[in-house]
């Protein structure tokens, strides 16, 4: 499947990455939180799978169900059914479906940024055999679907939102490779912005504090990896009591000692697993 803007000319493109929208043609629909945004988020949760009534009454309303639930979730899911209707008047079946105890909505003919997303970093990291330009080539197209939060920031129930954090945990490990993969190719220069914005603004994490580490001092700024070591180490005694790991300060001395793996085109990565 394409990962460009348009998932590959599908019927339907359904984006949730940064926003809730669904596009059929030139009709779109946006999402912005409410009751039929939390019905929706969690409907594609469940990748085209019926969600039972009891779930789904537990995502819009947690332990706060009112009275008369079923008929309100039927309201919901009958005005959620009549806007994805409009996006599709053709079409002879509705894309929302009630089921025996629960609903479905049916994604056959549709492309889902999330869903696209997923796959195609899970089909770049099993196959190990890549070259590192064919993988930096296909994570930086499919990372350009991610444009902010899933669900764009609203609120949802437990299973979308659990959904939303392996999303996330996808894109941090996309991240990652893709900046091993760079840094075999020798642009450390190159990723050095796009880095040092990601370790500023972004929750702790050392792999990210690393690959910076090695595109500084490759870019001859030693002083400013190290620099950057000491933020990283300074940042995780305040907020998590705990020092960096052996894996990180395994950078620190390797760049205080002008280590070979830290050469340009060298493996960084060897120095992950070196006990010093």
């Amino acid at each position: 499947m394409s990962v460009d803007r348009s998932h590959g000319g599908c019927a339907v493109n359904i984006w949730m990455m940064g926003q809730m929208l669904i596009e059929s043609g030139h009709r779109s629909t946006r999402f912005r939180g409410g009751m039929q945004g939390a019905l929706l988020a969690v409907l594609i949760s469940a990748q085209g799978q019926v969600m039972p009534f009891g779930t789904l009454s537990e995502e819009l309303w947690g332990g706060r169900q009112p009275d008369g639930m079923e008929n309100a979730l039927q309201a919901h899911a009958s005005r959620l059914r009549r806007k994805l209707r409009a996006l599709e008047p053709e079409r002879a079946e509705a894309r929302l479906v009630a089921r025996a105890g629960g609903y479905r909505l049916d994604l056959d003919g549709a492309a889902t940024d999330a869903i696209t997303f997923a796959s195609e970093v899970a089909a770049v990291q099993a196959d190990p055999g890549l070259p590192p330009a064919v993988v930096s080539q296909r994570l930086r197209a499919v990372l350009s679907l991610w444009r902010g939060q899933v669900f764009g920031g609203a609120p949802v129930g437990m299973i979308a939102q659990a959904w939303a954090a392996r999303l996330s945990a996808v894109r941090i490990a996309a991240l990652e490779m893709l900046f091993d993969n760079e840094l075999k190719l020798g642009l450390h220069s190159a990723i050095v912005p796009e880095l040092s914005a990601l370790v500023r603004s972004e929750a702790l994490n050392e792999r990210w504090c690393e690959q910076l580490m090695v595109a500084l001092y490759r870019s001859g700024r030693q002083a400013e990896a190290l620099g950057v070591y000491q933020r990283m180490r300074q940042q995780m005694i305040e907020e998590l009591g705990v020092d960096p790991s052996p894996m990180l300060r395994n950078h620190e001395r390797a760049i205080l000692a002008h280590d070979d793996g830290l050469l340009i085109h060298g493996d960084h990565r060897l120095l992950r697993a070196v006990a010093r």
